[in-house]
């Protein structure tokens, strides 16, 4: 672990070294000499690292050695930014350009604090760093290409996985189905190999499946030769291969190969391949790590048109994809247990001996809450199942495991198995990726995870390295992509396009995480169990500590500091922020009861990213023009709108999100407010993200400036108007990479032309636009990558369906308030082919909707409401055999009628749809709604799904 800190640290000094050399001309060499000596330190690290995961043994003056050197990593980073710091509020021409600046120091020290100072404690830590690299030989440690991975070493612990393969019948819960499911997968289908890979993360049970699924009779039947295979994080294709064909001779009662343990790979692939020519078989890999595992068997178990099986249980989804490059391949994602699955499994472990296996009343409620924090996981059921069935049935001894379960993880020997298997997966990581994964425990337990703020932070940390022709953006998306593959972040929403919106850690992964970052000084969480910390860390997540607590805190060494339920800030606190928290470069107080921020937070030099997000901050300080280095500033939800003139000297912005909709009011064109900004923020080269933006408070000019920002991804602007549009749609022109644009107009009476967009960007996905318009910009057929569209106030005389029904990749339709004047709308055969969402609402007008036979294939959710002549339910809607949900808000009474279960003419066309909403008005405001549902029995179901329809038609 130690080597995740020396490598972020010497990727910071190298970054410094390339581009800030005239800044550290006095202090560059002695830097290098640092940097290179660290570099030098990592493969002994990286050895330490093994033995401590492996649990091998390590002195005292070892993990001496380790802490010393996380300790001067620490101390080297602070100075770094304790030194950039300096310099910059020493130079008096900071606003005119960081860049600048460099240039013109000559008189860099004169300026600062004396050069002996500062050359002195660069030395110290120098002799220091040279001093932990000379001990690093006492001790024995091996570097990179010596050395083994904790994969390697002769492990200490007691790996589960075996007691998974002669587990009986009656100690498994919950993988009947999927085991049944999974033999048809292998015993049926076409003849040609296919590759079935079982996915799912560490202590899920992939074992214990594929051994039941390898030992059935149905199974065993059906194929003539059968091989198990355990793989893991270290193997040799060779030994493998062999163990193949030894296993496969057994299984047909042959005599052993004596020549075999002689033979090279690739006389053992032509062995192989000869041998399995005529013959059936079936492979279970069985905890497969590394994706290209496939290169070394695609060909020794050759595809012999016998219905060949090979089934491989992984972590990482990219081992299946890596085998589709040569075989057929189905996907097994194995899911945790359900909650009565868990329960069942829990007493089976905890009361095995007593009570006759069922939990006794007074521990029910606290054994619930140990169950659910498991989430589903067996092997942590059944670990601290066992570990509580050694323990006296008290509630004393239930609440401590309860709210120790962390602390147990890493010290009590029945739960080793648990930290050792879910650490597996993070020890297999690169440092990077390390870092990015330890970031998530800073959230708090169950917190659903915005996506999109995750990479921004992450690009803020400095965890995310350049890499050519793509964005930052870009490869921490692959970050975060690979972590989810890897089965170490899980997937909480998922929007229509595919992309992964909100994310969480696992429960007991957590735990772990929160005991590596403790070790590494990587982060602490101060809750409100704690009064002080005491401590070196560099990041700090404050999580409803208390007034007292919160008023006392202040760390000059911390660059990251995350709020989460506060339920004020001091005053105190607040005055001395700035000074507290001087080397911040993430400052996160979304949700926070915050009504102000500091005047000097322009001070912050390092700061790159700031979050006001749903505050009840006012007015930003001319000062947060010095923030040099800031990359994201999120004021959505705050109270902001006027954005001081001083925001334009900010060219590293990346992201501006500046809006606040008023759930309160009743949905109209005033619903949402951008802010007002000044000329000159078409200086704002890097801007990614500028969304939103009142344009009629900048005229024309304004809008003409906005064409110069080209790296635009997102825009959003509202108060279109007649003088504004042509300007805004050159605009537009200009933006190559735009992939979302949202435009309100000014007035829902004003008509306003958006046809001016000759040639509309080619890669946009998302398109918003309310307000009136002459009629539906022809440029819009023209979007082939159009995913999500939505047209409001728009009053269309013409069927707007007849120009969006061929559009190819189109999966989200809205057509609401008053967007369409017409009494019909007509989906006609074959269109919409990929369309899974549909709204249509607020259509005084609409008399019918007719939908063919065959077209909107793959439709999933349709939201009808307040179309007050629309008296019937749409005939074709029995057609739209995908259909999950549908939700009809404040619909006639004659068409609720023709719904009825009993007695309803039109019943039998929705009959075959799972989940029917009823939503009626009760109150003003866009959440002023009830519902009920038209089947009782889908109650639960429903509960699940009623923000869907609530919240999607402002989703951002």
């Amino acid at each position: 672990m130690a080597e995740a800190a020396i490598s972020a640290l010497t990727e910071k000094l190298i970054s410094l070294l390339s581009e800030e050399a005239t800044l550290l001309r006095d202090i560059h060499e002695e830097v290098a000499d640092i940097k290179d000596e660290l570099e030098s330190i990592q493969p002994f690290l990286k050895d330490a690292d093994a033995r401590a995961a492996a649990e091998e043994d390590m002195s005292e003056g070892v993990k001496t050695w380790v802490k010393q050197v996380k300790e001067v990593a620490f101390h080297m980073d602070v100075f770094m930014d304790e030194y950039l710091l300096e310099m910059a509020q020493h130079h008096p021409h900071r606003l005119q350009g960081f860049s600048w600046f460099l240039h013109k120091s000559a008189r860099l020290f004169s300026m600062l604090k004396p050069h002996h100072e500062t050359a002195t404690k660069i030395q110290k830590i120098k002799e220091s760093v040279q001093k932990i690299k000379a001990r690093s030989e006492r001790y024995g440690f091996q570097s990179t290409g010596q050395g083994s991975s904790s994969g390697t070493r002769n492990v200490r612990w007691q790996d589960p996985r075996k007691d998974s393969l002669y587990l009986e019948d009656t100690d498994v819960v919950g993988i009947e189905s999927s085991r049944n499911e999974l033999i048809g997968w292998l015993v049926e289908g076409q003849p040609h190999r296919i590759v079935i890979s079982v996915v799912g993360m560490g202590g899920l049970g992939k074992t214990t499946l594929a051994k039941k699924i390898y030992d059935h009779q149905m199974v065993r039947g059906h194929f003539e030769c059968y091989a198990w295979i355990s793989v893991s994080q270290s193997y040799n294709i060779q030994d493998l291969l062999r163990s193949v064909m030894k296993q496969f001779r057994e299984a047909r009662m042959e005599l052993p190969m004596p020549e075999i343990d002689t033979m090279d790979e690739q006389s053992l692939v032509s062995k192989l391949r000869d041998y399995l020519r005529l013959k059936t078989y079936v492979v279970i890999f069985d905890d497969v790590w590394k994706i290209d595992f496939w290169e070394g068997i695609k060909h020794a178990l050759l595809d012999n048109n016998k219905g060949g099986r090979i089934m491989i249980t992984t972590r990482n989804r990219e081992v299946a994809s890596f085998c589709k490059k040569s075989s057929h391949v189905r996907v097994f994602e194995l899911q945790p247990l359900s909650s009565d699955e868990a329960w069942e499994l829990f007493c089976k472990r905890a009361f095995q001996f007593e009570f006759g296996g069922h939990c006794p009343p007074i521990l029910e409620k606290l054994s619930k809450h140990i169950v659910e924090k498991c989430k589903g996981l067996p092997l942590a059921i059944v670990a601290i199942g066992g570990l509580l069935s050694t323990k006296d049935k008290t509630v004393f001894e239930w609440q401590n495991l309860h709210d120790g379960v962390g602390f147990e993880l890493g010290r009590n020997p029945h739960l080793t198995s648990v930290d050792k298997i879910l650490s597996l997966s993070y020890e297999d990581l690169p440092c990077h990726l390390k870092s990015c994964l330890l970031y998530l425990g800073m959230y708090p337990e169950d917190y659903s995870i915005s996506c999109i703020k995750l990479i921004r932070q992450w690009i803020a940390e400095g965890f995310v390295k350049e890499l050519e022709g793509k964005t930052f953006e870009e490869v921490a998306q692959e970050y975060l992509t690979e972590l989810i593959q890897r089965s170490l972040i899980q997937v909480s929403y998922v929007d229509l396009s595919g992309k992964v919106r909100k994310c969480r850690l696992h429960d007991i992964l957590r735990e772990i995480i929160l005991r590596k970052m403790k070790d590494l000084s990587f982060c602490h969480v101060l809750s409100k169990q704690e009064s002080r910390f005491e401590g070196l860390t560099r990041r700090m997540s404050i999580d409803g500590v208390s007034y007292v607590v919160l008023k006392e805190f202040g760390n000059t060494h911390i660059h990251s500091l995350l709020f989460f339920n506060l339920n004020e800030f001091p005053k105190s606190f607040m005055s001395t922020f700035v000074a507290n928290f001087k080397f911040l470069k993430v400052m996160d107080f979304e949700d926070a009861l915050l009504d102000c921020i500091p005047d000097d937070v322009g001070s912050l030099f390092h700061l790159r990213y700031l979050s006001l997000r749903n505050t009840k901050v006012k007015v930003l300080p001319k000062s947060i023009g010095k923030l040099q280095n800031l990359e994201t500033l999120d004021l959505k939800q705050s109270l902001v709108s006027d954005i001081p003139i001083e925001i334009n000297n900010l060219h590293k912005l990346r992201h501006f999100i500046a809006y606040n909709l008023d759930f309160e009011k009743d949905n109209n064109l005033t619903l949402g407010k951008g802010v007002k900004i000044q000329k000159g923020v078409g200086r704002l080269k890097n801007l990614q993200k500028l969304y939103h933006v009142e344009l009629n408070h900048g005229g024309v000019d304004l809008t003409k400036e906005l064409g110069k920002l080209r790296q635009l991804r997102k825009l959003g602007v509202k108060n279109v108007s007649k003088e504004t549009v042509t300007a805004l749609c050159a605009s537009v022109e200009n933006m190559s990479h735009l992939r979302s644009l949202d435009v309100t107009l000014i007035s829902e009476d004003e008509i306003v032309d958006l046809k001016f967009i000759s040639s509309p960007p080619q890669f946009l996905q998302s398109l918003q636009i309310k307000g009136r318009l002459e009629k539906l910009p022809e440029w819009i057929s023209e979007l082939q990558h159009l995913v999500k569209l939505k047209i409001l106030w728009s009053r269309l005389n013409d069927d707007p369906l007849k120009v969006l029904q061929n559009l190819p990749n189109l999966r989200e339709l809205m057509i609401s308030r008053h967007a369409y004047n017409g009494e019909h709308l007509h989906f006609k055969l074959e269109g919409f082919p990929k369309l899974k969402w549909l709204w249509i609402r607020h259509l005084n007008a609409l008399h019918s909707i007719l939908i063919d036979e065959g077209t909107l294939p793959v439709l999933e959710f349709l939201s009808i409401g307040h179309c007050p002549e629309l008296k019937e339910v749409p005939s074709g809607i029995q057609h739209l055999k995908n259909l999950k949900e549908l939700g009809f808000w404040g619909m006639p009474k004659e068409f609720e009628e023709g719904l009825d279960p009993e007695q309803g003419l039109h019943y039998w066309i929705v009959e075959h749809v799972p989940v029917i909403i009823l939503f009626h008005k009760v109150r003003i405001g866009y959440y002023g709604y009830d519902n009920r549902n038209l089947r009782s029995k889908h109650l639960a179901e429903l509960r699940g799904q009623r923000q869907t329809f609530n919240q999607n038609e402002f989703r951002c």
